[in-house]
């Protein structure tokens, strides 16, 4: 399917028309989760080690994947698109997520600050409750299953493990956000098939790939 098709038109607008309006209610989202009561789930990981800051650490593994894997997409326009209907998936289904599963911060969480998250943050404030499910953790797994096959797709599994194992260390995570990150990461590089479907614009994976 060429880029200049009708369906891929569609598709890159409907990924916009979606994803703007989501980032944008950030902000208001964040003041509501801030303001619900949460959930203390059992954790005995965290209770066993000791919160250490490594967010140096974290962000340097996390942006070079995600500086490495949109390096290979934009090479790949069709496999760009479908990443980025997944990502928008992926947004949503986290606030869905953090709204019927809104947990507490977990016991001596050390702040992860991240340099392009932390301007949705209501106040400029750290926010603790953006737990359920770990978007640091999601997103390189989203990405790669988006590049397909290959190195670049083991390292960027490796490069979810470590950062995964990296927020627990941190105590910015509960377990279960860390644990539960792949599967919803896989469920929005599924929809995204059916809403590229929606526009006329079908991806395949292997097109993907």
């Amino acid at each position: 399917m060429a880029l200049g098709d009708r369906g891929v038109r569609t598709a890159f607008l409907a990924g916009l028309a979606a994803g703007i309006p989501a980032v944008a209610l950030l902000p208001w989202f964040f003041r509501v989760i801030e303001a619900r009561p949460g959930m203390v789930p059992p954790d005995p990981l965290l209770a066993a080690i000791p919160a250490v800051e490594v967010a140096v650490t974290t962000f340097l593994v996390l942006y070079l994947g995600i500086a490495a894997a949109l390096w290979a997409l934009f090479r790949a326009p069709l496999a760009l698109l479908r990443a980025l209907h997944a990502y928008v998936l992926l947004l949503l289904l986290r606030m869905v997520t953090m709204f019927v599963f809104t947990l507490e911060p977990p016991h001596g969480i050390i702040p992860l600050v991240d340099p392009v998250t932390a301007v949705f943050y209501p106040g400029g404030e750290p926010f603790l409750k953006d737990l359920f499910f770990s978007g640091h953790t999601a997103t390189p797994v989203l990405l790669a299953l988006a590049v397909g096959g290959g190195a670049l797709r083991r390292a960027l599994f490796v490069c979810a493990a470590v950062v995964g194992a990296l927020v627990l260390v941190q105590h910015v995570h509960w377990t279960v956000d860390v644990l539960a990150a792949p599967l919803f990461a896989w469920l929005a590089w599924r929809a995204s098939a059916v809403t590229l479907r929606w526009c006329g614009a079908a991806v395949s994976d292997a097109a993907a790939a």
